[in-house]
């Protein structure tokens, strides 16, 4: 428990340090473009212009909307957080390898650079989530009240990230093929989480897998707060203590393969 208090002490004592690395990360990762940061708009919706064509059009065909959502709507209620979840994970799992010449060389945590990386898709998520929120106040999906869920999205989805980051972004540096196991992992993910699919439509199966999947929890926790007229969270009681259960373990793990090691990556290079 000490490594985890540490860990939250270290995002704590330089929270100003994270945002001033953030706010440089976004300015010099779009220096050289001439539409800046639009691109957080523009990229997640060339994504969802394709997605659309591709299971929308093509293989949904004529069945349209999905229960009383456009497949549409449906379908950037699904995207967007996975975006952010999988942007974080892929983002901290890389932070450190990336930047280990600079943190050998100055005197601060390197879990800080983990919070960066995270902080920068929290930024870009509050975007994504303004054009979610205007559709859904525009049509009248969901109850104003139950939009608080969003932030219950966002604290779970840092969580869980955050404690894969610590983890990841150690064995990617120990073992260099976690990286090529990590994208394909994800890209697993990423077709076994309702994003495209509705859990009420899918057979029993992907229901189970569903269950057992903390990212379909998530994604589904967005959706739920911001388009549909259900409870503020999604799931019940034992669905909430399975995801948390998981996190908290991902978390204990994470911090203490992160501080074994933190001193010594520099050596597996």
């Amino acid at each position: 428990m000490n490594n985890l208090f540490n860990f939250l002490k270290e995002q704590w004592i330089h929270r100003r340090l994270i945002f001033g690395l953030t706010i440089y990360s976004l300015k010099s990762q779009y220096a050289n473009h001439y539409l800046g940061l639009f691109w957080n708009i523009l990229q997640p919706a060339m994504q969802v212009g394709l997605y659309y064509v591709v299971f929308g059009l093509g293989l949904r065909g004529d069945r349209g909307d999905v229960g009383e959502l456009p497949f549409i709507v449906h379908l950037i209620t699904g995207l967007f957080p996975w975006l952010f979840i999988s942007g974080n994970i892929n983002a901290a799992s890389a932070a450190i390898q990336g930047q280990l010449s600079l943190v050998t060389k100055m005197k601060f945590p390197s879990s800080t650079l983990i919070s960066v990386a995270i902080v920068n898709n929290v930024i870009n998520l509050f975007i994504t989530s303004a054009i979610v929120l205007f559709i859904s106040l525009a049509n009248g999906y969901s109850s104003p009240l139950h939009y608080l869920g969003f932030f219950y999205f966002l604290f779970a989805s840092v969580a869980i990230t955050t404690a894969i980051g610590l983890i990841m972004s150690t064995l990617v540096i120990l073992i260099r093929d976690m990286k090529n196991i990590l994208q394909n992992v994800i890209r697993m993910f990423f077709f076994v989480t309702p994003i495209f699919w509705a859990l009420n439509e899918s057979p029993g199966l992907m229901q189970t897998i569903s269950a057992f999947n903390p990212f379909a929890y998530l994604v589904m926790n967005f959706r739920t707060a911001l388009v549909l007229q259900e409870a503020p969270l999604y799931g019940g009681m034992s669905d909430h203590i399975y995801f948390w259960s998981i996190t908290l373990f991902l978390f204990y793990v994470g911090v203490n393969v992160h501080y074994r090691f933190r001193d010594k990556l520099v050596d597996y290079l």
